[in-house]
């Protein structure tokens, strides 16, 4: 029963996001401020609680959400075999260039100002 109080507090909170997002016009998608809420809410146990025993369920069911992708794939192989390599090449350079982004980002913190008698 409280796995699901946990997907209905889910639910409400995308909702809650679906609802702010369309109604103030923000540039954010609905599912993104719900996780967002849903990340302030979590400081209660009433809701910590049951979302974690919702999210237990889910992921350990985890595989079962992969069916539809690999069902799509199969339907659409002559998209595949047409748009595959192009894919595959912005797959990869999209890849390298978050990593290339992330590690520029994560170098600037840990940069030391030159003191400046040196």
């Amino acid at each position: 029963m409280n796995g699901l109080r946990g997907a209905a507090w889910l639910l409400v909170f995308q909702s809650i996001g679906e609802l702010l997002s369309r109604g103030l016009s923000l540039p954010l998608p609905g599912p993104v401020l719900g996780l967002l809420l849903l990340l302030g809410g979590l400081r209660f146990a009433a809701v910590r609680e049951p979302v974690a025993e919702c999210a237990n369920f889910l992921l350990a069911h985890l595989s079962l959400l992969f069916i539809p992708v690999g069902v799509g794939v199969m339907t659409h192989l002559s998209l595949l075999e047409r748009f595959g390599g192009r894919m595959l090449l912005v797959i990869v350079l999209s890849t390298w260039i978050g990593l290339a982004v992330t590690a520029l980002v994560l170098r600037v913190p840990t940069r030391r100002p030159k003191s400046e008698g040196q």
